[in-house]
């Protein structure tokens, strides 16, 4: 469907022309007639399908109309991650070119001047807020903000929400809210908290479910099975092929992370991390100098898995494997973005991470790739999820890593050369180049 057949404003559409948008999404497609309505909704989509176009635009376009208040705060939209919020205001930056509607974002990690900026956005009437809720609820308590004229509130990935415990922030902000108010709520997985919730803060809601949690079949996934200590060696066997570029790595923990990076920028690639720990000026930099090419590789904990908006990743790397399988889905995620787009993900499954990628594999309904790992690495495992799964709930004990090998990688570690091993930048690895 095109944009030009919906019940959209022509300022809209003229903004959406200027920008190149002309067909929909099939998420769109389903939902903007639906928040047109003034109906609330649960939509259920993975990332990357364009679902912040699907609410931002019909409150865009029913906010152009002129019939809300011209110096009051009109739509909350609440996401779970400052990233994200960044995301959406600039979507939203681009979507309002043609008509006379505002926003601002809020959320934590600034300065004073930061604050000050969002508070007086806010004062001054900003037609739509954009928060993560910790800030929003700040700037309630000290009452910088007025909710009694919301008409829209709109919860972007819900369901990341209630992971971080931020429950009890929505309903607090849901109670101030206007009885009329239209309440949408986009998830990209439909466990039974959002379903209570949904119960909770929706009225007679419509449902929408688009490919739930499976990623794009433009993406090739593959995997190495391998021992721990394989898993660097591997990588940087796979970057030696050709210069990696726009690489995310994914790793399970902001300490392997900041290993990681180390690791590879002894190795002399252009590497970045992206973690918690950094400040939010820093992670800002970060991203900037990755979309901008000036890194190749960013290697990050899950603070980047859901809502970045980098179209043109070429890879995805799994160092460590996910937590859950919609971890999985919404990391590599990351690559293929967009309707045409193609990508690759790469996963490294230890020993102890066997049951957790078979967990993953069930879930896609599908088995993953297993390229072959060159005999120069050494031994490998095979792959026996069972097996390990029992060993690991303590009815077995797995077989002892190569200890030569071992101590060779952490040799490796500790000076930056590898004993030995002279042919290891031969080893064939087509169809997985960066």
């Amino acid at each position: 469907m095109r944009f030009d057949e919906l019940d959209l404003e022509e300022a809209v559409l003229d903004g959406l022309d200027a920008m190149n948008f002309q067909e929909t999404t099939p998420v769109q497609e389903l939902t903007i007639p639906v928040i047109l309505k003034g109906k609330d909704i649960i939509a259920c989509a993975q990332t990357g399908t364009g679902k912040t176009a699907a609410y931002v635009l019909p409150v865009i376009n029913e906010l152009s109309k002129g019939l809300h208040p011209a110096n009051a705060i009109n739509a909350i939209i609440m996401a779970p991650t400052r990233e994200l919020a960044q995301q959406i205001d600039q979507q939203i930056e681009g979507f309002t070119y043609f008509v006379p509607v505002s926003a601002v974002a809020v959320y934590g990690g600034t300065d004073g001047i930061a604050w000050e900026q969002q508070k007086r956005g806010m004062e001054m009437g900003a037609d739509i807020i954009i928060a993560t809720p910790g800030r929003l609820l700040s700037h309630i308590k000290l009452g910088t903000v007025d909710l009694s004229q919301v008409s829209f509130f709109i919860l972007d990935e819900a369901d990341r929400m209630l992971d971080m415990g931020f429950y009890d922030d929505i309903m607090q902000v849901h109670k101030l809210l206007p009885e009329n108010c239209q309440t949408i709520m986009f998830s990209a997985t439909m466990p039974p908290k959002i379903r209570t919730l949904a119960k909770t803060i929706l009225k007679n809601p419509e449902e929408v479910k688009i490919a739930i949690s499976r990623p794009p079949e433009t993406i090739m996934q593959t995997a190495y099975i391998c021992y721990d200590i394989q898993k660097l060696h591997i990588l940087e066997d796979l970057f030696s092929q050709a210069r990696p570029q726009r690489v995310i790595i994914f790793s399970s923990s902001k300490m392997k992370v900041k290993e990681l990076s180390t690791t590879l920028k002894r190795m002399k690639f252009n590497v970045a991390a992206m973690h918690s720990d950094l400040e939010q000026s820093q992670r800002e930099e970060v991203m900037k100098e990755f979309k901008n090419g000036r890194i190749d590789i960013l290697v990050a904990t899950d603070v980047v898995s859901r809502g970045i908006d980098i179209n043109d990743i070429k890879l995805v790397v799994n160092y460590d494997i996910p937590h859950d399988p919609e971890d999985y889905v919404h990391r590599i995620g990351r690559t293929a973005r967009g309707t045409n787009g193609e990508g690759l993900a790469i996963t490294f499954v230890s020993i102890d991470e066997q049951a957790q990628f078979k967990r993953i594999e069930e879930f896609l309904d599908k088995e993953v790739y297993k390229i072959p790992v060159d005999p120069k690495f050494g031994e490998t495992p095979l792959y026996e999820p069972e097996k390990y799964g029992n060993m690991r709930r303590g009815r077995g004990r797995p077989r002892k890593e190569n200890s030569s090998y071992k101590d060779n990688t952490n040799n490796y570690k500790r000076t930056g050369k590898r004993q030995g091993n002279k042919n290891y930048k031969q080893h064939n690895t087509e169809n997985t180049q960066a």
